[in-house]
C-alpha cells in the first residue's frame, strides 16, 4: 500500500467503470485521488498532485479546460490526456505531456505514470523537449505523410524539437548523435531514483 511520501495520481474521468479500472492498476503503487469531472478535478488539484490523468470530452468543463487552468495556474505536475477523441493538429497548443487513446492496458498506463514521474526530475528545457516530441509522434501515429507534409504548424513543430535537441546536447556536453542524446537522457531518468 501507498505511504504519505508516494506519489498522487489524480484520475479525471466521467466514466466511473473506467475511473475505477485506472485506480486499481494504479493503487499498489500511488496514492490515487478520483475526480468525476473537470470541476472536481480542479478542486482536488493541489501542489500535492504529481500526475493528473485527465479525460478530455467530459460533460461541463472539458479535459481541454482542466488543462489549461492547470497550465495557467503554473502547477507543477504532469498532465496526461486518457481519451477516445483522436488526436488532430490542434493537440499542438495543449500543454499536455502524454496523449493515450483510450482503449488502454495496465502495462501502457503504469508505464506513463512512471515516466512522467521520471520527467518531474528534469529541468523545464527537458520537459518541453518530450512534450513536444510526445506530440510529434502521437500526430505521425494518426496522420498520413500528405497531412503532416502539408501541415505548416507540424513543420514548425519539427523545427522547434530540432531546435530543443540542440539547446539540450549543448547543455548536456555537445551531444554528437541521437544514440548519445537518447542514452544521456536515459541516464539522467536513472540518476534521479533513488
Amino acid at each position: 500500500m501507498p505511504g504519505p511520501d508516494d506519489p498522487v495520481v489524480l484520475i479525471v474521468e466521467d466514466e466511473p467503470d473506467v475511473a475505477e479500472t485506472y485506480r486499481l492498476w494504479l493503487e499498489d503503487d500511488y496514492e490515487v485521488r478520483m475526480a468525476q469531472n473537470g470541476d472536481e478535478g480542479l478542486e482536488q488539484l493541489d501542489g500535492g498532485v504529481d500526475v493528473v490523468l485527465l479525460d478530455r470530452m467530459m460533460p461541463g468543463l472539458s479535459g481541454d479546460e482542466v488543462l489549461q487552468h492547470i497550465r495557467d495556474d503554473e502547477l507543477e505536475c504532469r498532465v496526461a490526456m486518457v481519451t477516445a477523441v483522436e488526436p488532430d493538429f490542434d493537440i499542438l497548443e495543449m500543454g499536455f505531456d502524454a496523449y493515450l487513446s483510450k482503449p488502454i492496458k495496465s502495462e501502457q498506463l503504469q508505464d506513463t505514470v512512471q515516466n512522467l514521474l521520471e520527467r518531474s526530475a528534469y529541468d523545464s528545457l527537458l520537459q518541453e523537449y518530450y512534450s513536444l516530441v510526445e506530440k510529434q509522434a502521437t500526430l505521425e501515429a494518426t496522420k498520413n505523410r500528405a497531412e503532416l507534409a502539408e501541415s505548416a504548424e507540424y513543420n514548425r513543430l519539427k523545427s522547434d524539437i530540432d531546435s530543443l535537441r540542440d539547446e539540450l546536447s549543448e547543455t548536456l556536453g555537445g551531444i554528437e548523435d541521437d544514440e548519445d542524446f537518447i542514452a544521456t537522457i536515459r541516464g539522467l531518468g536513472d540518476s534521479d531514483e533513488p
